[in-house]
């Protein structure tokens, strides 16, 4: 059109290819080697509806990874949306500095009513490393301010994952993502991980936990007077491959940073609200965490929103004159966003309705049942499941559980294959998953779980 500049261009003239050739120009797409756009563009989506993703091309996607774990209610979710455009006309910012606003306020007292009990003060941040950065800070500075000055290190497991700035990426464990970063970042200890997958032949899951949990408490004993606390992911360490745990790993570790005076920090972002079959992963242990970091799901896919809870302990040891300089002195520009914080409010009251657990379980219990014949694949090394968190392991060998090499790239493999059947899958090195919205029709479900059946059949069929 005349006089039009490209970035005018009217959207019924968009189309995958020019709009991703444009992306090309300027965008720096995360956890991407951007030169493989080179052959593979980046799909475009034009809009979201329930569980899927529609492009400029006309086709769709089945959302089967909740857009990097977040979207619990579907895209586009009427009331959801309806939250957002309503605050939007009436607030959309407001420093929580010295103010004040109600979907704040609200937020807070219903997610300190959902918590384990004795979890009574919420405080802000805007996405789920933040919280992680907020509850390290937090906890070493609560230390401090008592008089503890030695404690302040850090005690984490390994093939932990807590997000990405240098904070969180220091108590996180994945290499991929630490090695390079390695001479930024602070010295911590690690435990070795409770992992199912690497339990002993006939030991149950339970008590390979129990072993693992010796040199866990083997450290604590020893390093107590330096350390801080102990920060966990919950029954399932999400970005470490889907690798799940026994509860009992919990209950142990809460009752060991009791009796050695260390906080144990839960990292509730990926595995919160809903997605291991219980509101909270921790309540699977009975366990009250010292911290509780909340993110993703929080708004249900909507806007960044994170949360760190703890209680009145914690609260009580920066509460003072000002004069004492005990304060916590940690902000981002929208902490407590207000539209951030009605797009929370709107998902809670989605799990308020009640049925949304009972519905998971349903759906659960069907992937469970669709994925079962895939175990006796040749290169199927362990299926496993968490509630709405569904996982294959795929080898080279399955005697041995020698890898593919990493070079062969078959989980990039998997991706495409899966684009072709319109779903969205994105797996982790020889893992394939699936942690859907909770929205799946039983069709949708039984499309998800074939795909990934069909992936690892075409993949690991040699």
């Amino acid at each position: 059109m005349p006089g039009m500049s490209e970035a005018q261009t009217p959207a019924a003239v968009l189309n995958n290819a020019t709009l991703a050739a444009r992306d090309l120009q300027h965008v720096w797409h995360p956890c991407t080697q951007m030169r493989d756009h080179e052959q593979h563009p980046p799909i475009p989506i034009h809009h979201g509806r329930g569980p899927w993703l529609y492009d400029y091309d006309g086709r769709r996607y089945l959302d089967g990874i909740s857009s990097w774990w977040t979207n619990l209610f579907g895209h586009a979710h009427p009331e959801i949306s309806a939250a957002v455009a309503k605050q939007a006309t009436q607030l959309e910012h407001v420093l929580l500095a010295g103010f004040t606003h109600e979907p704040a306020v609200q937020l807070a007292e219903q997610l300190v009513r959902l918590a384990p009990a004795g979890l009574t003060r919420c405080f802000y941040a805007d996405n789920g490393s933040a919280a992680v950065e907020v509850a390290l800070k937090m906890s070493f500075h609560y230390w401090q301010n008592r008089g503890a000055k030695a404690k302040r290190r850090f005690l984490t497991l390994s093939n932990s994952y807590h997000g990405e700035t240098l904070g969180a990426l220091a108590v996180g464990d994945v290499p991929l993502y630490r090695q390079t970063y390695q001479p930024l970042l602070l010295d911590v200890l690690t435990a070795p991980s409770p992992d199912a997958y690497e339990r002993e032949p006939g030991e149950t899951p339970e008590a390979h936990a129990r072993r693992k949990f010796v040199a866990m408490e083997a450290l604590l004993q020893q390093h107590a007077g330096e350390l801080a606390a102990v920060i966990v992911e919950p029954l399932v360490q999400c970005a470490g491959s889907m690798r799940m745990y026994h509860p009992v790993y919990l209950q142990l570790l809460r009752d060991a940073c009791d009796r050695y005076g260390v906080h144990l920090i839960a990292d509730e972002i990926a595995v919160g609200f809903g997605r291991t079959g219980t509101l909270f992963a921790c309540e699977q242990a009975g366990i009250r965490p010292d911290f509780m970091c909340l993110s993703k799901g929080l708004t249900g896919g909507y806007l960044p929103l994170s949360a760190v809870l703890t209680g009145e302990e914690i609260y009580a040891a920066f509460y003072d004159e000002y004069a004492a300089q005990r304060a916590f002195l940690h902000s981002h520009s929208y902490t407590g966003n207000p539209l951030a914080c009605a797009a929370a409010l709107a998902t809670l009251a989605q799990f308020a309705r009640g049925g949304v657990l009972e519905s998971n379980r349903q759906l659960s219990a069907r992937m469970a049942a669709r994925i079962a014949p895939l175990a006796a694949h040749p290169h199927v090394v362990d299926i496993r499941q968490c509630g709405m968190i569904l996982a294959v392991e795929f080898a080279q060998d399955r005697a041995s559980r020698n890898p593919y090499p990493w070079q062969q790239r078959r989980g990039l493999a998997m991706h495409r294959i899966a684009l072709e059947r319109e779903v969205l899958l994105r797996p982790i090195g020889d893992v394939i998953y699936a942690m859907p919205p909770y929205v799946l029709s039983d069709d949708e479900c039984d499309l998800l779980v074939d795909t990934m059946i069909h992936c690892v059949e075409r993949v690991c069929g040699d």
